[in-house]
C-alpha cells in the first residue's frame, strides 16, 4: 500500500521534511516513488504540490496524520 508521509532531512537539531509517496512499509531513507513537497517547522513553511497529492490520493495513497494536518492548511 503506498503511503504519503514525511521524510527527514537536514542537520542535527534543525530538522526538515520531504513529502514523499512511498511504499508503507518502506524505510524512510530508502526508495520513493515521487516527492511532493517539503515542510520546515522550525518557521511553519510548507510547499506541496496539490495537484500531485490528488492523483496519489485517487490512486489509493493514504496520507499519514502529520501529512493530512498539512494538507488541510
Amino acid at each position: 500500500m503506498l503511503c504519503i508521509k514525511l521524510r527527514r532531512i537536514g542537520k542535527k537539531k534543525q530538522a526538515s521534511f520531504r513529502i514523499i509517496v512511498a511504499e508503507g512499509r518502506s524505510k524512510l531513507n530508502g526508495r520513493f516513488v515521487e516527492d511532493l513537497g517539503w515542510v520546515n517547522p522550525h518557521n511553519n513553511q510548507f510547499k506541496i504540490e496539490t495537484e500531485r497529492v490528488k492523483y496519489w490520493v485517487s490512486k489509493g495513497a493514504q496520507p499519514t496524520k502529520t501529512v493530512s494536518d498539512y494538507l488541510k492548511k
